[in-house]
């Protein structure tokens, strides 16, 4: 199999799971466990996508998170484990996509085609492995939802969060850090500028230009702030290597399953998309 088809059944399924970071029930569902999401809107983000990972403190966040500063991770987990536990934390999250769904993609989630897609997905989790996963194997630990819906939610979270503990990796190896990572998502021009990310992510002018100054003295990023060549490359290796290290999940579900799960969730993740729930239309 094509390590490409990884990445196009990425693009394609993404929505289903990326919608709970945009969704404003899921923040509602937090809101009612005692977090104060005025004050601190990442209280929201952080706690409700570690907790499949248990009481962890915000070190272990941050290096599983990767691109976020230690400053925004501290700032959204503060007194999380003391407000709710993880456990209900997983819970609501599960309410949140329940009712955001339900909004987002109505009658479509009650027909055979979710079913049929369900198994694929399932099958398609089966080929992801632990090690060295983290995000992944804490989600894979969870007990599977009843609703057919919530299931495809929670397969779609497994694959996506196996992809990029994969993605981490890539970095890593290439000896690049969290905000370096960020500095090269700005360089590669598509979609994000630099001051929203910068700020998102938490970190200073003064520490994004000294990554910048770092990527400059590889010879990877160019006066500009965009790529040269070399940087170029490097991303390239990058997503490249992302797409090999997910293939083992899309190879167990064969091109065959991949091209019709791909059929059968495309019309969910077009209605997530057009309804704004990444929050652009």
């Amino acid at each position: 199999m094509e390590p490409s088809v990884s990445r196009t059944c990425w693009k394609t399924l993404e929505p289903v799971h990326a919608m709970i970071y945009f969704a404003p029930e899921a923040q509602e569902e937090y809101a009612a466990l005692g977090f104060d999401l005025k004050a601190n809107r990442a209280a929201g983000y952080f706690p409700g996508r570690a907790a499949a990972l248990g009481a962890v403190g915000a070190a272990v966040v941050q290096a599983t998170f990767f691109n976020f500063s230690a400053l925004a991770v501290a700032f959204g987990m503060d007194r999380a484990w003391e407000t709710a536990s993880p456990e209900q934390l997983v819970q609501a999250r599960l309410r949140g996509a329940d009712r955001a769904l339900r909004r987002l993609c109505g009658p479509l989630l009650d027909g055979p085609e979710v079913v049929e897609a369900v198994a694929l997905a399932r099958t398609a989790a089966e080929g992801c492995t632990p090690e060295g996963r983290p995000l992944y194997a804490g989600n894979a630990a969870l007990a599977w939802p009843d609703a057919p819906h919530l299931q495809l939610f929670h397969a779609m979270t497994l694959l996506r969060e196996f992809r990029g503990d994969g993605h981490i990796a890539a970095l890593v190896v290439e000896g690049i850090t969290g905000l370096e990572a960020a500095v090269m998502h700005v360089a590669q021009g598509d979609t994000w500028t630099r001051e929203p990310l910068r700020k998102t992510r938490g970190y200073s002018p003064e520490e994004w230009d000294a990554a910048l100054a770092r990527l400059r003295e590889r010879g990877w990023v160019d006066e500009g702030e965009g790529f040269t060549d070399e940087g170029r490359a490097v991303r390239q290796r990058i997503e490249d290597c992302t797409d090999e290290l997910a293939l083992p999940a899309w190879e167990r579900l064969g091109e065959d399953g991949c091209a019709r799960l791909r059929e059968l969730v495309r019309p969910l993740s077009t209605a997530i998309v057009a309804a704004g729930g990444l929050g652009i239309r």
